[in-house]
């Protein structure tokens, strides 16, 4: 999903935080902070379900068979 980003100066944003916050919640959107006009800071929306890698596979793989029984199969390497 694409993200709308917005720009805005640190005063404005530290006047509005805690609406902008519930803003880029539900619009899902980001707003670019800027001091000086000059980019300092971004506020995005947290992807649900993007931290947690590990296990997120679980009870997608099924295993068929012995996987650590020898295999009837020479090598190249074993002659």
């Amino acid at each position: 999903m694409k993200q709308t980003t917005h720009v805005l100066q640190a005063g404005k944003f530290k006047a509005k935080c805690l609406q902008l916050m519930d803003e880029v919640k539900e619009k899902h959107i980001s707003i670019t902070i800027t001091k000086h006009g000059k980019p300092i800071a971004k506020l995005v929306p947290i992807e649900e379900g993007a931290e947690d890698f590990f296990g997120c596979l679980k009870g997608t793989l099924t295993i068929q068979g012995d996987i650590v029984a020898p295999i009837d199969a020479t090598w190249e390497a074993a002659k």
